[in-house]
């Protein structure tokens, strides 16, 4: 998805993996991805929002969520404003408010190929 022509912004909860990406020319938001007030920060302003679910699940700390199910509903929420939400997701993702909504499973051979012409696309 880099490309001089697009800014992409990424919410990280690595540190390491902000600094990495930051030298990649991204622009990283570093905080707990289950605080819903800093992922909307970031997202402001936004076309498309790209959500990981594997990082609502995974052993990383949440402090503002008791479970997945919770994470993705703040998520949903927090992206409210942008026009795309791609979920990368191997279910049913939260009903979400806005324009555009698209699932790929995470387990797709071409899952970011497909994010990627999706994120392209005149619509979904």
């Amino acid at each position: 998805m880099l490309d001089p022509a697009r800014e992409i912004r990424v919410f990280v909860s690595d540190p390491d993996e902000g600094v990495r990406l930051r030298e990649r020319g991204v622009k990283v938001a570093l905080g707990d991805i289950s605080d819903d007030s800093h992922i909307e920060a970031a997202a402001t302003q936004c076309f498309s929002a790209v959500l990981i679910t594997e990082a609502a699940r995974d052993d990383r700390e949440r402090s503002f969520a008791r479970d997945e199910a919770e994470v993705l509903r703040a998520w949903a929420s927090a992206v409210a404003g942008v026009r795309r939400v791609i979920w990368v997701h191997d279910g049913q993702p939260p009903p979400t408010v806005v324009s555009e909504v698209a699932v790929v499973p995470p387990d797709d051979p071409d899952v970011v190929q497909r994010v990627v012409s999706l994120d392209n696309a005149k619509e979904i």
